[in-house]
């Protein structure tokens, strides 16, 4: 919930402008804010008693550097932190959308579908943060957000900053709300707490959204505790194999816990008839079951008992084989209503369209998925004659999309270096804090592997292709775990991938130097323009051809509904995503939906969304309009575009991420804009 800056509040913090409170809690406040055309984002700034003391800050820099490696499945990016400031902060993603707590507050408890997705969404949370070597600490349902209707899980990562530094925790105190907190956390002298308390939070979270109530319920914060650490939960209201879950999870015993991963499995294994969850968020949950390193807590406890722990590890990795040979392929639609009951699966209806994502598409000239940049060895990310790397002596990558890419996928960039000391770099499939890296140098083209132990060499060849000042296009192809480069349309390498822990991941440019200029401190450059980043299909089934595609917004006049991901008007850029838009009746008679109490044809408007995101230039004066001050008055026929003029930066504002607009674009260049009112 937003409200105004109080007096006092700082106007900004690191470079980012603060334009309203989000909420406060036991370390810090946190902000709603944004850097120069940037996104909107949550800072969360530390109270100044914690500042001073240097053993939290060296506690904090450390648990930010392992927060940053998390992946963005189904939790809140980390985007920036600055543990040396006055007043340490941490920047990440701002997720536009009510906290469970809400909505369970305003709509009960949930059930069915919308429960299971809820469970699924949390528990690909916990696997990708724990995969990063990270815990929560904290999870509650006031730390799981939803964006469009998909579950997000917030502030992890820097609890444990607080919890560690004695000057600050007492033996009646420790981060965290008691309701959610497992039994271990009550022991005094239990300092080393494992991922596995963040399991048994889980399961209290998704006991109280589908009873509406905390599985210890009591009077005083002192009661709840005891009934955790003596008395079995109370799970009425919940029913079947999910309720089964709930009760592992709460186990009293770690060790008798499932892992996240394990959870995850075996959670995807129910997910058919009303527990099916949608297409974007089984996706998520499948790249968060293949990538990190699924820590359980191995090193940091004692063996299990009894080989409860090797059981569950066989029981997931059956689930893991039926899910497989299942080919689970089922679909759901959204309602435009954030936190509306999602729609049930839908298992004949054909992908609409040619674009089955995720799908990139930027030309790198001005700033949107990519971003300007500085690090802290002098590095740069700027844009001239597209996307310019330079850095003084070490490697340096730009940041980027957030969006991961999962099985073969296809990366095409045009690459020229500034000097024959440089090599131009794409990191692919990284996951924590491993990945793949494509070296693209003067006289050699490399591909390598980066781990967590070591960094070996996949493949390389003698290549004399990339003279400064040349611009070559480039081509990395990933198929069936074989990478291919190739530059100007000829094959140039080719290598079997060797880590089977990275089926999926984020990609990104950068620069360094050849490896003899390592040691020379010489200053490195290079230019990458036109990147695409997609998935490789054999094939669009035959029966999507009858259903209309997304609108390719890249090329001719168009006019369409997309997504807006995000606004920089004094960049002129908008990156959008292409969606179908249309009423219940509309979508039924489209793909050919039976008319039934449930299905989407008893919906007022339903959206498709493409999965494909593109960074579009804007004129310089684009015609904006707007129904947010008075829909009213501003809402065009048939009540779902603005009519009422409204400046770029209040759109900016107004729209945040996954906003809706009418385009409409000119040879690819966006000449208007107007937000989609849904009443």
């Amino acid at each position: 919930m937003k409200s105004p800056l109080r007096p006092g509040d700082p106007a900004s913090l690191g470079g980012y402008r603060l334009l309203a409170r989000l909420g406060e809690g036991g370390m810090g406040s946190v902000f709603l804010g944004r850097r120069d055309d940037g996104p909107l984002v949550a800072i969360k700034m530390i109270k100044p008693e914690y500042a001073h003391d240097e053993e939290f800050r060296g506690r904090f820099r450390s648990e930010v550097k392992r927060a940053w490696q998390v992946p963005p499945f189904c939790t809140a990016a980390v985007l920036d932190a600055d543990p040396d400031h006055r007043t340490p902060y941490l920047v990440v993603e701002y997720v536009d959308g009510p906290s469970l707590d809400e909505v369970v507050a305003h709509e009960g408890p949930l059930a069915d579908s919308r429960l299971h997705g809820v469970a699924v969404g949390v528990a690909t949370a916990l696997t990708a943060i724990h995969g990063a070597g990270v815990i929560h600490r904290d999870l509650k349902p006031q730390n799981v957000l939803f964006a469009l209707g998909t579950p997000k899980v917030i502030d992890f990562g820097i609890a444990r900053a607080l919890e560690v530094t004695s000057q600050h925790t007492h033996p009646d105190q420790m981060v965290g709300t008691v309701a959610y907190m497992a039994p271990e956390r009550f022991d005094g002298d239990h300092r080393d707490i494992t991922p596995a308390a963040d399991v048994f939070a889980w399961g209290a979270v998704i006991a109280y959204a589908g009873t509406g109530r905390t599985p210890f319920r009591a009077d005083s914060p002192v009661a709840t505790a005891a009934r955790i650490l003596t008395q079995p939960p109370d799970l009425t209201g919940l029913t079947g194999p999910l309720a089964d879950l709930v009760a592992l999870a709460l186990s009293k015993v770690p060790e008798d816990r499932p892992t996240a991963h394990e959870l995850l499995n075996l959670l995807l294994a129910q997910n058919t008839g009303s527990g099916a969850i949608g297409r974007p968020l089984r996706e998520a949950a499948e790249a968060a079951q293949l990538s990190g390193r699924h820590v359980s807590g191995a090193g940091l406890r004692p063996e299990p008992r009894g080989g409860r722990r090797r059981t569950w590890a066989i029981i997931a990795a059956a689930t893991a084989v039926t899910l497989l040979a299942a080919g689970v392929g089922l679909f759901s639609r959204r309602n435009l209503e954030p936190t509306a009951q999602p729609l049930p699966a839908l298992t004949t209806m054909p992908v609409p369209g040619a674009v089955r994502g995720p799908w990139v598409v930027d030309a790198l000239d001005r700033p949107g998925q990519w971003r300007a940049a500085t690090d802290d060895y002098g590095g740069r990310c700027s844009f001239k004659n597209g996307l310019a790397m330079t850095t003084p002596s070490f490697a340096m990558v730009c940041p980027g999309t957030t969006r991961s890419f999962a099985g073969d996928q296809s990366i095409s960039v045009d690459v020229s270096l500034d000097n024959a000391r440089s090599c131009a770099e794409v990191q692919f499939r990284s996951a924590g804090d491993s990945s793949y890296w494509l070296d693209l140098c003067p006289r050699v083209i490399r591909i390598r592997h980066e781990g967590a132990v070591r960094n070996t060499t996949v493949g390389s060849a003698e290549q004399a292709l990339f003279a400064p000042g040349k611009r070559r296009a480039v081509v990395l192809s990933v198929r069936d775990e074989v990478a291919s480069v190739s530059v100007d349309g000829a094959v140039v390498l080719e290598r079997k991938l060797t880590d089977p822990s990275l089926p999926a991941g984020k990609v990104a440019f950068g620069v360094g130097p050849t490896d003899e200029a390592k040691d020379q401190d010489a200053p490195a450059g290079a230019h990458v323009t036109r990147a695409e980043i997609r998935p490789i299909e054999d094939a669009v089934p035959s029966s999507a051809g009858t259903v209309p595609p997304f609108t390719d917004v890249r090329r001719g006049n168009t006019k369409s509904i997309v997504k807006v991901h995000g606004y920089f008007p004094k960049a002129r850029s908008v990156v959008v995503e292409p969606v179908l838009f249309m009423t219940g009746d509309e979508y039924c008679d489209t793909f050919k939906v039976k008319s039934t109490s449930d299905a989407p044809c008893e919906q007022a408007w339903l959206t498709e969304d493409s999965r494909m995101v593109v960074t579009l230039p804007t004129s310089a004066a684009p015609r904006l309009t707007s129904t947010f001050d008075d829909p009213g008055r501003c809402a065009g026929d048939p009540v779902t575009v603005g009519t009422c003029a409204i400046g770029p930066e209040k759109l900016a504002e107004r729209l945040g991420n996954n906003g809706l607009v009418e385009v409409t674009t000119t040879n690819g260049i966006v000449t208007a804009m107007a937000d989609v009112y849904v009443p």
